[in-house]
């Protein structure tokens, strides 16, 4: 059995992940035949990225990861729902891990969507809807506090979402109080590839 990280311990290793990548000094671990085939009946993710579903957002390549390192949850804008708390609640339950990632990114779509949609008084239709109404209380208190730029924002929804998180799943907010895992919003740039930390719920 794999020993089990501490949430700084967990945060420590993605932050290296990222220094290799923004270097261009990738090591791509954990992704040769031997460690594929020691996964067919187990994993043990030492985190969980929730993360937006941007092609340029790629967990795995971003914090230099492989097979079985992260649990993986993405969406449209980083936007939670009942399956998006379900997945989490599951990788904490279940697989234990001890580091929560929201992943938010610079020029987000969604969010300059929403943003458009509370300039113009014109909401998009079918599902888009839903990602805009969902994001739409992050755009609001941006402005509420001055900040009207895209990547602003951004930030601000990261801090909402993780926000959110806790407050909405009681799993999660008492692994948080037991310190077994910690909740961190991270903002990646995409001209560096740099992730930074931005908001956080337990001890890093």
């Amino acid at each position: 059995m794999t020993k089990q990280l501490t949430p700084a311990q967990a945060w420590l290793k993605l932050r290296d992940g990222n220094a290799r990548f923004i270097s261009a000094a990738s090591s791509h671990p954990n992704q040769d035949a031997s460690h594929r085939a020691s996964l067919i009946n187990t994993q043990n993710p030492f985190a969980v990225i929730f993360g937006c579903s941007d092609s340029r957002l790629a967990a795995e390549i971003i914090f230099d990861l492989g097979l079985g390192d992260v649990f993986v949850v993405r969406t449209a804008g980083q936007v939670i729902d009942d399956a998006v708390l379900g997945s989490l609640e599951y990788s904490v339950s279940l697989l234990q891990v001890p580091l929560i990632v929201i992943l938010g990114h610079d020029n987000c779509g969604a969010v300059t969507a929403t943003m458009d949609a509370i300039d113009t008084g014109e909401m998009p239709t079918g599902f888009i809807r839903d990602l805009v109404e969902r994001i739409t209380p992050s755009v609001l208190t941006s402005r509420r506090n001055g900040v009207t730029d895209v990547n602003g924002t951004v930030v601000e929804h990261i801090k909402q979402t993780s926000k959110r998180l806790v407050d909405s799943s009681r799993v999660i907010s008492d692994a948080v109080q037991r310190g077994s895992t910690a909740v961190v919003g991270i903002t990646y740039r995409l001209d560096d590839g740099k992730a930074d930390v931005v908001s956080g719920f337990g001890a890093l």
